[in-house]
């Protein structure tokens, strides 16, 4: 899918100071797809903050931390939620995600409307951010205003926006990852200055250690050699190197990642530096050679056999909240809360949920993207109910047989957890998800038979 701007962004001058004009592309909002939306047309209360957390977003976009290499820019997806803007990218690795958050405080002076889009972040805009005095008032606008005020001569651009498919892959991914997270570590603004200033700010490498920090008195992260209980996986310290464009106006810092347990595998986790009337979080994934779009951590809910029909459900009664409230959901849904949250990752395949750490809570955005296409952008999940339509799935008590190819691999699961004999499972030990194996197991003894029939016994 490809979408256009009517011009370029901007920053210029305007009656009452400068004005940043954002120009939208294509998007989705409560009145369905339009073609170039406006979300926001008001002052931004912290100019200069502002600006440093969107030129953040946009380095990240505009990075490949894992084999970097030049590249043209990607554009960041900005979503209205009402009572704030959020600005979100990941890197063109899809290692890393970045979200700007301008909350209500950070905003004075118009209404957020709701909806999600593109937004163009060129070289000249980039350029006119990083020289914003100290004093400009900043007016923002976000989408088309045939009343905006601008000095800049530039074309009309007809440049075409694609939103790539590993970044939608990302976002399902992410909102899965995170919603396991909880808060690990808390730093005042003078001990998120020096542990930033401590980190390498040489390029990543994928044979690099993997750091483990561990809290400590006096607002200290502690480095140990390998996981602990308590601890937080930092893989690729270079990775968090966009958050200095902030930490002049940071006032502390936020650490997140799931529970671990003594030797564990690398995790994912998420860095969150609080800003006056914003937060700006980078998610990073387990590993500085793995993109979020592999990780697999949708399978096992997308393989539940209500989860479609739910995702539709979900999807009507979903209005744009900023914060998504499960048992709320559940209720005017009439569904369990385990059932809401496997509809909502459903829909995060697609764009249309996302998670925020810092609230621990779920929130709507609506991506221009084709739905259907979400299996396709999960070739395990389609290979898993390829092997089941062929009756390739043999259940023999705690163990499932399956045949592919010539061989015919068992699936047995313990504690909960799925493991087979697949040279893949071998490699990644669950890491990134279940095989297409295991998978197809699980939609068997989910019900999923009628295309195998006698076959499975």
């Amino acid at each position: 899918m490809t979408l256009a701007y009517r011009r370029a962004s901007a920053l210029g001058s305007g009656p009452d100071g400068r004005l940043l004009g954002l120009e939208t592309s294509g998007g989705s909002g409560p009145r369905g797809a339009t073609s170039n939306p406006r979300f926001f047309a008001g002052f931004l209360t912290r100019p200069r903050i502002a600006a440093a957390g969107l030129l953040a977003v946009a380095d990240v976009a505009a990075t490949r931390y894992y084999q970097p290499e030049r590249r043209g820019f990607l554009d960041p997806v900005v979503t209205g939620n009402g009572d704030r803007l959020r600005f979100e990218s990941f890197s063109a690795c899809c290692g890393v995600h970045a979200r700007l958050d301008v909350l209500q405080e950070g905003l004075d002076g118009g209404t957020t409307e709701h909806g999600t889009t593109n937004v163009d972040v060129n070289n000249p805009l980039r350029e006119a951010l990083s020289l914003l005095g100290p004093d400009d008032p900043l007016h923002l606008r976000v989408g088309p205003d045939e009343m905006a005020v601008t000095t800049l001569d530039g074309p009309v651009v007809e440049k075409k926006v694609p939103l790539p498919d590993r970044w939608v892959r990302g976002f399902g991914e992410t909102q899965v990852l995170a919603s396991a997270f909880d808060l690990r570590a808390e730093l005042n603004a003078a001990q998120t200055a020096r542990f930033l200033r401590s980190l390498s700010t040489g390029t990543s490498r994928a044979s690099a250690p993997v750091r483990w920090l561990v809290p400590a008195p006096g607002g200290v992260l502690r480095a140990t050699s390998r996981a602990v209980p308590g601890a937080v996986c930092l893989a690729g310290p270079e990775r968090l190197g966009t958050l200095r464009r902030v930490l002049r106006h940071a006032t502390g810092l936020r650490v997140y990642g799931p529970g671990v347990r003594a030797g564990s595998e690398p995790v994912a986790s998420a860095w969150e530096i609080t800003l006056p009337g914003m937060r700006l979080t980078l998610t990073l994934s387990p590993a500085v050679s793995r993109g979020f779009s592999g990780e697999g951590a949708v399978l096992e809910s997308l393989a539940a056999e209500s989860a479609a029909e739910d995702a539709d459900l979900l999807s009507v009664l979903l209005a744009w909240e900023p914060r998504v409230d499960i048992a709320d959901l559940a209720a005017r849904a009439g569904l369990d809360t385990a059932r809401v949250r496997a509809g909502l990752t459903h829909l995060g395949t697609s764009g249309r949920i996302g998670y925020d750490v810092a609230e621990a809570a779920y929130y709507h955005r609506e991506l221009p993207f084709d739905t259907s296409r979400v299996e396709r952008a999960n070739p395990r999940l389609r290979d898993a109910r390829a092997l089941v339509a062929e009756g390739a799935v043999r259940l023999d008590g705690a163990t499932g047989l399956v045949r592919s190819g010539e061989v015919t691999y068992q699936v047995h699961e313990r504690d909960g957890e799925l493991g087979c004999t697949c040279p893949w499972w071998a490699k990644y030990r669950g890491g990134r998800g279940p095989c297409k194996h295991a998978l197809a197991v699980r939609l068997v003894r989910r019900g999923e038979v009628a295309a195998v029939g006698e076959a499975v016994r």
